[in-house]
């Protein structure tokens, strides 16, 4: 495991204060906000931790409430809503200075044979035959700065640069291979989390792509308002996974986009929705 991807699991390892509370370390990294895709993946955590290993988590659905601060550590309330036979419902709110800044509700399911269909993978080229994020950014090095030059837990795999898309105007589309970039251990519940944290990376891009607009140029205040995900099969977060983004509306300051995530062999393992903020500035208006 590298060190990067250690300090992601790391991250992931929360600490039980009392029955049904845990607190999760912070980054204390100079961001704006803490990142999403890690108070999600605490989140899940935490749900995990209060329910039988039996079950594995089906389904998340949870809502960004106030921006979360990079740092100061986040406590995880858990309400153990249902607990079924077959499956178990959990509530959970991440709290940071007494104040709501995210909740999940996640579901947990025990396995069950039954019908199976899914929807085919898209033709794409291999992950190896693709730039590393630090081969693709070459030229953004100095624009990016630390940015670029820090180590990450997610070995990324982008078809097109984000930026590339978003100066050629592109179909709302993203697609990126990913993998944790080191071995895990045989953990579902944790291997689930990798995978809801790097569900937030890129996937509101595939919006942008074909207005116009970044992140960080002023053109707009942007952030995540819900998160959902379906979990269809079982899956490593450390073998390559096949993340297929396409946003099908945008509209009163409001974008949708959606994820399949494939793996290696072309299995549908995950489904992915998310509706952003994109709000813009008079930058972002002479654009469209």
């Amino acid at each position: 495991m590298t060190a990067a991807l250690d300090y992601l699991v790391d991250l992931l390892d929360l600490e039980a204060i009392d029955d049904n509370i845990f607190r999760g370390k912070n980054t204390n990294e100079n961001r704006q906000r803490t990142f999403g895709g890690l108070v999600a993946g605490q989140a899940l955590v935490a749900a995990g931790r209060t329910v039988d290993a039996s079950k594995q988590v089906h389904s998340l659905h949870a809502y960004f409430l106030r921006p979360g601060d990079a740092k100061t550590p986040t406590v995880y309330q858990v309400d153990r809503i249902r607990e079924g036979r077959s499956f178990a419902t959990r509530r959970v709110v991440a709290i940071q200075h007494g104040e709501a800044i995210f909740n999940l509700q996640a579901s947990f399911h025990v396995t069950e044979r039954g019908a199976s269909h899914h929807h085919p993978m898209p033709d794409v080229p291999r992950p190896e035959n693709l730039p590393t994020f630090t081969e693709r950014f070459a030229d953004q090095a100095d624009e990016m700065g630390d940015w670029y030059h820090r180590p990450r837990p997610i070995d990324t795999r982008f078809l097109v640069a984000p930026s590339r898309a978003i100066e050629a105007r592109q179909e709302p589309v993203m697609r990126m291979w990913f993998r944790a970039d080191g071995d895990l251990p045989d953990d579902p519940l944790l291997h689930a989390c990798v995978l809801a944290y790097t569900s937030d990376m890129s996937l509101l891009d595939s919006i942008l792509v074909t207005h116009g607009l970044k992140w960080d140029d002023g053109s707009m205040m942007g952030a995540s308002l819900d998160h959902a995900m379906w979990f269809h099969r079982p899956f490593r977060a450390d073998d390559w996974v096949l993340y297929d983004m396409a946003s099908p509306s945008a509209h009163g300051a409001r974008g949708l986009a959606l994820g399949n995530m494939f793996t290696d062999d072309g299995t549908l393992v995950v489904t992915v929705a998310q509706e952003g903020l994109i709000r813009l500035t008079e930058k972002g208006r002479a654009r469209q």
